[in-house]
């Protein structure tokens, strides 16, 4: 494998899962004005238009099995991974969803096997990393409070992280197809509008004018939209391109690590002992798992 191609794959990976990282922020700001699913439409839609301006045109040699793999894109990564992980969010606590969700590397690299055949062979540098990284995020979200099993949360979190890995290996196909990036992830978020549209219809939308035009919600929507829908998507699907499903998938670990130096930096939240361990092992837990090649 090319090594610049490799690197490249890295710092794709690592932007895109370091943008998303920072979005909890503006979805929260958001969630003062907006329902859930009015902000995922909003974000996608924008997205969707922007992605379409930069490379107009139907997305060629598509065939009808190729149609249903990106309608299978857009149903789980799009559609059903956001509804999830919202509706989650209102049923425990947020720690509880940062930890289950940050398993997806270990769903996504049992679910390919299946997909893609056993694509990527893992080895047992792959389980260490695992059981290191989880064992720092962990420290990381329960640092100052205590564990909560909430079922009807913490099951759907579950059905998230499953969801988004059943995701990750479409992608993998998708990006076999020698197409565009740009005009792959759009099509898939066409069909990922396509599905939310029930759920906008039950959820409601108002169309009041005054909140898209108040400056915060107005930022974080284009925050949103445009750099962690329409360009991170992109650049998630072109480092899996290069790295592969589980690979790139293995840079989830590292949200919650985000999350902390966010808060340090832009919040002046105080740096625990807890959470620069967690930090560290999350971080060692990751290269540890990303050194397991064969």
């Amino acid at each position: 494998m090319n090594v610049s191609r490799v690197c490249s794959g890295h710092a794709l990976a690592f932007f895109t899962v370091f943008v998303w990282g920072v979005t909890f922020v503006s979805t929260k700001v958001l969630l003062v004005d907006f329902q859930p699913v009015e902000i995922l439409f909003l974000r996608f839609a924008m997205a969707f238009c922007a992605l379409y301006a930069a490379c107009p045109g139907p997305l060629p040699g598509m065939t009808p099995r190729r149609h249903l793999t990106a309608a299978a894109a857009g149903l789980t990564g799009i559609c059903l991974y956001y509804l999830l992980e919202n509706i989650a969010l209102a049923h425990t606590m947020a720690s509880n969803v940062a930890v289950i969700l940050t398993a997806t590397p270990m769903f996504t690299a049992l679910v390919a096997r299946f997909v893609l055949g056993g694509e990527e062979r893992l080895g047992l540098r792959f389980y260490l990393g695992f059981i290191v990284a989880m064992t720092g995020i962990c420290l990381i979200s329960f640092n100052g409070s205590q564990l909560s099993l909430n079922p009807v949360g913490d099951i759907l979190a579950v059905s998230a992280a499953f969801v988004w890995s059943f995701y990750a290996c479409f992608t993998r196909i998708m990006g076999m197809w020698g197409c565009n990036p740009i005009q792959i992830t759009r099509i898939t978020f066409g069909w990922g509008m396509l599905f939310m549209l029930p759920f906008l219809a039950f959820f409601g939308f108002d169309w009041e004018l005054e909140r898209f035009l108040r400056p915060v919600n107005l930022g974080n929507l284009l925050f949103l939209g445009l750099v962690a829908s329409a360009m991170c998507f992109t650049t998630w699907n072109m480092a899996v391109r290069s790295l592969g499903t589980v690979r790139a998938s293995l840079y989830i670990y590292l949200v919650p690590v985000i999350t902390v130096a966010v808060s340090v930096v832009v919040l002046g939240e105080r740096l625990t002992l807890l959470s620069a361990l967690g930090t560290a092992l999350t971080l060692a837990g990751l290269f540890l798992s990303q050194s397991d090649r064969r």
